[in-house]
Order: C-alpha cells, then sequence, then structure tokens
C-alpha cells in the first residue's frame, strides 16, 4: 500500500515532469518565432516597438505552476552609477533645422552616461541630415537627462536611445530623411558591431514610413541581422564599446531579449564637436 508521504513524492513528480515538458514546448515555439521575426525585427520610434516586443517574444507557454516551481532569477547588480541631478528638457520642433553642418569636416559626439562615456564618429558627409539634426538638438539640450530605453539580445543585439520620453514614442516634432542606405559596411543584412544607426517606423511588409526618423537611434554592441533600412551615420570608439558590452552583460528586463536595460543607462551630457 502506498503511504502519504510516497503518494505525495509522486504528484511531485508527475508535476515537475508536466511543468518541463510545457517549458520545453514553449522553448520550441520560441525559438521558431525568434528565428522568423528577429532578421526582420523594427527599431521603431512609435509604440509599436513596446507591442512588437509583447507580442513576438511571448512564449505563449507559461502557467502558474512552472512560476511557483521556477522562481524568476535574481535580477543582475546595476554597473551604472547614479543619474546627475536634473530633467529632460520638454522640446519639440516644427520642422527639421536648415542644414548648416560642414559635410567635409569630421564630428564627434560624446555621451557621457551613467555606465560611461560612449564616443562616436559622425558622419557628415554620408548622412548629412542625420549628423545636422544631432548637431542642432544636443545643442539645445534635447538629448540630456534621457535614459536609453530598449535593449535587444539574439539576431539583433542593440541599445536603442534619444527617446526623451522613454517609452518609444518620443520625437522631436519633425523628421529626417533616410540616409546613407547603401553604406558598403551594411554586408548580407548585417549591421556590423559599433555602427551608429537611425530607428524609425518604416514597416518593410507594406513599404510604408520610409523618411520617418527623428531623435532615436541605435548603438549595436555585436553584429545583427536587420535589413539596409535604418540610416547608418557614425561608429562607437573602443573605449564606448567597452562601456555597451558592460551594459549588454546586465541584461534586460523581460527576459526574452527585447525589454528595457537592467542596467540605468541614463544620457547626463551629450557633447557634439567639430573637427
Amino acid at each position: 500500500m502506498v503511504s502519504q508521504q510516497q503518494r505525495r513524492k509522486q504528484l511531485a513528480r508527475e508535476k515537475y515532469v508536466r511543468q518541463q515538458q510545457r517549458r520545453e514546448v514553449a522553448q520550441r515555439r520560441r525559438r521558431l518565432r525568434n528565428g522568423v521575426v528577429a532578421g526582420a525585427l523594427a527599431l521603431v520610434v512609435a509604440g509599436g516597438a513596446a507591442s512588437y516586443a509583447a507580442g513576438a517574444f511571448d512564449d505563449g507557454g507559461s502557467t502558474e505552476d512552472d512560476a511557483a516551481a521556477s522562481p524568476s532569477p535574481s535580477k543582475p547588480a546595476d554597473p551604472c552609477r547614479k543619474a546627475a541631478p536634473g530633467k529632460v528638457k520638454p522640446l519639440s520642433f516644427k520642422k527639421e533645422p536648415a542644414l548648416t553642418v560642414d559635410k567635409s569636416a569630421s564630428y564627434t559626439m560624446k555621451l557621457g552616461t551613467t555606465c560611461g562615456d560612449i564616443d562616436l564618429d559622425l558622419d557628415a558627409a554620408k548622412a548629412p541630415h542625420t549628423v545636422n539634426s544631432f548637431d542642432f538638438l544636443v545643442k539645445k539640450g534635447y538629448l540630456d537627462h534621457t535614459a536609453c530605453h530598449r535593449l535587444t539580445s539574439g539576431n539583433v543585439n542593440v541599445l536603442q536611445c534619444g527617446d526623451p520620453k522613454g517609452t518609444g514614442e518620443g520625437t522631436p516634432g519633425y523628421s529626417i530623411p533616410d540616409e546613407n542606405l547603401k553604406d558598403k559596411r551594411l554586408k548580407g543584412g548585417v549591421y556590423p558591431a559599433g555602427t551608429v544607426a537611425m530607428a524609425n517606423r518604416y514597416d518593410a511588409a507594406k513599404k510604408t514610413g520610409r523618411d520617418t526618423g527623428g531623435s532615436q537611434f541605435f548603438l549595436v554592441y555585436q553584429d545583427s541581422q536587420l535589413p539596409p533600412d535604418y540610416t547608418p551615420f557614425g561608429t562607437v570608439s573602443a573605449s564606448g564599446m567597452k562601456v555597451l558590452k558592460k551594459i549588454a552583460a546586465a541584461g534586460e528586463s523581460s527576459g526574452r531579449g527585447d525589454g528595457a536595460p537592467n542596467a540605468t543607462v541614463v544620457i547626463d551630457k551629450a557633447t557634439v564637436r567639430k573637427s
């Protein structure tokens, strides 16, 4: 005769087997979905960023039993310091600033973040409208005290910044044209590590949303599979890449490869210099 204790152990084992089976099914579904959609992951400036993450990366297999049996891993320690005092300026402009950038000159942008300085070399010759826009916005203090709100991993490995709202919906009030989409670095549908590029609202399936760049941009910390739809306008310095790697190593909040970074990445001060 089976004792009560043995019966409880048997039920516990059966429950564990069911949970493992559900996890395996969920993982297979997740891998299939990620393989299909990750190559075309849209780095958008509108609310679609949030809905995309919630839909395409939903594993569809979590249950209350799973949650009870597998507690969430502890959040990694924040590798970044506290943000400097100050608030985001609520700035909006009616139209793109006049094109005054010197296409023959070299420009650099320094993002003084809570995680360390990220220096960017900007390509004014190939992306004059984009560089001109950042030169204008930075001088207005537009990026100061803004948080980098999105970190992705997998086939697409980027940190997305430039949204004063921190929601994926912020814009400067105007849009700029796509530029430099035939850059030789974008071979085989890959944005190489160190690339700085613009987010936008382009929908490849519908072929709508060209020339919708605003202020949001992304920094590629590892080679990423993306179609050449996002204006590449600069490169990250070697020291800046070390900072990006540190941010990426801390992971993101959703645990699904697309969410807010666990690191508190705030741009305390941004500056643009011409040389």
